[in-house]
């Protein structure tokens, strides 16, 4: 595949967006990861707690995912990657999240930080956060507590979130407006594409469109937006779900926002094929539906087989 100029904004977070990345390096290199920075679990929620920073996990992950494919650039990414073992201080952080925070410390600016983070990496393109400023996510669930399903209930924090055994019905972010980055928000408007998804759609596709100046980035960017949907569509979050559903939530939150193209896997899809494409019409948007899932694990993107999909789609 020949490497290309087009500017591809990617949105997203964790292993949804690395995918994304991974692929989009096959067709472009003029690539910028605008990463969700609601994480609270882990490693990242211990260092935001402690430090009142930006969670670095997500951001990470997008570095690495970027990283240049020499030996320095991959001996990197593993190091970004280790994960110190043990109970102690230590243990569970990985070493790209201590670095990260370390930067910031040092530099006093987060974006000043990743830059430094990605030319270590050999970064093909630029990672940045989606806000200047930590957020918490919340939501309102259906039947959040098993024994009153059809209760709906307020449920904060992504974790929480994440691991509900009720049905996301919206989500909001604290503070409420959060200062979006503005290196962010022109990355958008930049673009001849933008591609939102795959990945946990509450939690980590959504956050961006509650963001003010990135949703309004996003419904007037000249660039085209391509939705990019999950292979497994009706677990975790989005139980219960149809793939016409996931579009829906995204204009429910944007009401304004015009999409283009909808990739999806069509076995994923399945007999939903229909319904899906009534729906993306109904939001200006034609359905692309082939393989792009990995034949020995099928729940993960080949990477090879969505870079083909994206440079067939981008054209």
């Amino acid at each position: 595949m020949t490497t290309r100029r087009l500017q591809v904004a990617a949105l997203g977070g964790g292993h949804g967006l690395a995918a994304s990345l991974g692929a989009l390096q096959h067709v472009t290199d003029g690539i910028t990861a605008i990463v969700t920075v609601a994480d609270d679990g882990g490693s990242s929620g211990r260092l935001r707690n402690e430090f009142d920073i930006l969670p670095p996990g997500d951001l990470r992950m997008a570095l690495s995912a970027l990283c240049s494919p020499t030996d320095w650039g991959v001996q990197w990414r593993d190091a970004l990657q280790h994960r110190f073992p043990g109970e102690g201080e230590l243990g569970g952080h990985a070493l790209g999240n201590l670095l990260i925070a370390s930067l910031w410390d040092l530099l006093g600016d987060p974006v000043a930080g990743l830059d430094l983070v990605g030319r270590l990496l050999g970064v093909r393109g630029r990672v940045l956060p989606m806000a200047i400023e930590p957020v918490r996510i919340g939501g309102l669930v259906r039947g959040h507590d098993p024994e009153r399903p059809h209760e709906v209930q307020e449920v904060r924090g992504q974790v929480q979130l994440a691991v509900s055994p009720g049905a996301v019905e919206s989500v909001y972010l604290e503070p409420d407006p959060p200062a979006a980055c503005a290196e962010a928000v022109q990355a958008i408007y930049d673009a001849d594409w933008v591609v939102l998804g795959p990945g946990s759609w509450f939690t980590s596709v959504m956050p961006h469109l509650l963001v003010p100046e990135l949703r309004d980035a996003l419904v007037h960017t000249k660039a085209r937006r391509l939705v990019t949907l999950n292979l497994v569509l009706n677990q975790g979050e989005t139980d219960g779900f149809s793939p016409s559903d996931h579009l829906d939530v995204l204009t429910q939150h944007a009401r304004d926002l015009h999409l283009d193209v909808v990739l999806a896997d069509e076995k994923a899809v399945g007999s939903a094929a229909a319904e899906l494409r009534e729906s993306a019409q109904a939001h200006g948007a034609e359905v692309v539906l082939t393989d792009v899932a990995d034949p020995d694990r099928p729940v993960a993107h080949d990477t090879l087989r969505l870079a083909a999909a994206y440079r067939d789609v981008m054209g």
